[in-house]
């Protein structure tokens, strides 16, 4: 079982700034000025802030991923070595791979683990190492990050933090039920070699297709539309990557774990449709293998302490009034 903790950083300091008597440069008196912050040795003048045992969330621009990120990765990594400023050594959650996270950009920080929990990380991985990657070890590692990374979600709770994540993780699923290959996207053939692919955007909730050429795709469109009829889809184009069009739609902000469970059956019931409007032979296949495995629902083994609540809508997403009840 994995062990957890928060503490504050603190950091102390005195800063004389321009037109002071004694000075006429912005000067920081550092409470140990004898010594160098070690965790930003790379950067003068920086405060202390190593990030070691710092579980983080880290999103596609921290690396040289396609959109959406690797299906094996969750974008939650134990920082495994964090003393400079420019970027850290970390392991994902999910896949168990070793990354080192550019963090010239922002990077969100979720929570530290006790060093015995890292210990037993890096024994794990050098494990690994001495058994030349093999299956046994590797899949030891990657179970045990996992399930630390559903006690660390489970205990933080669902939130605008952990939203990302359990998307993530939900919509890796889908993938890998209708279209499993390295990435965290689904590739649908559309004919004549034109392949759509469609990832999450998992900050803004919404599902984005990439046209396969510069300009508007009408066959696309109106499979989008018939696809998911009751969501808002928007054509974008941008002109500085050789005018690639994507279309986005845009899914409700989920407010809690089962929201978000809906969401996802609204994403995987939306793509299938469209699969089976342009790949029917593979949409078959798809929903025989369903049928008799059932589709994945990693979600499921997430335990969070969601407090019940009643909901009355008050208007329609159509603008008409009426008293609905949720629960």
């Amino acid at each position: 079982m994995a062990l957890w903790h928060s503490y504050i950083l603190r950091i102390g300091g005195e800063v004389t700034f321009p037109g002071d008597e004694d000075t006429m440069n912005a000067t920081t008196h550092w409470l140990h000025p004898e010594t160098r912050p070690e965790a930003m040795a790379d950067v003068p003048g920086i405060c202390e802030l190593p990030l070691t045992r710092a579980v983080v969330q880290y999103r596609d621009l921290h690396e040289v991923d396609p959109p959406g990120g690797l299906i094996r990765d969750i974008g939650l990594a134990l920082v495994l070595e964090g003393r400079f400023a420019s970027s850290v050594e970390a392991l994902d959650l999910g896949s168990s791979t070793v990354k080192s996270l550019d963090l010239s950009s922002e990077l969100v920080l979720l929570d530290w683990v006790y060093e015995p929990t890292l210990d037993h990380v890096n024994l794990l991985l050098a494990d690994r190492a001495l058994s030349d990657q093999s299956q046994a070890a590797g899949s030891k590692l990657e179970s045990y990050s996992f399930q630390m990374a559903l006690e660390l979600l489970g205990r933080l709770g669902y939130g605008p933090l952990t939203r990302p994540t359990i998307l993530r993780i939900g919509f890796r699923d889908i993938c890998r039920d209708l279209d499993l290959h390295e990435g965290t996207s689904v590739r649908i053939l559309m004919g004549d070699h034109r392949i759509t692919r469609v990832h999450l955007d998992y900050d803004a909730n919404a599902l984005v297709f990439r046209a396969v050429s510069p300009e508007p795709d009408s066959t696309l469109e109106a499979a989008i539309l018939a696809g998911f009829p009751e969501n808002e889809v928007t054509r974008m184009s941008e002109e500085h990557n050789r005018g690639t069009v994507q279309y986005l739609v845009r899914l409700a902000l989920p407010m809690s774990l089962s929201e978000v469970r809906r969401g996802l059956r609204t994403i995987r019931l939306g793509l299938g449709r469209i699969l089976a409007q342009f790949e029917p032979n593979r949409f078959e296949e798809v929903e025989q293998q369903l049928s008799t495995f059932g589709p994945r629902d990693t979600l499921a083994r997430l335990h969070l302490r969601e407090r019940p609540h009643r909901s009355v809508a008050l208007r329609t997403q159509d603008g008409s009034s009426g008293l609905r009840t949720v629960h």
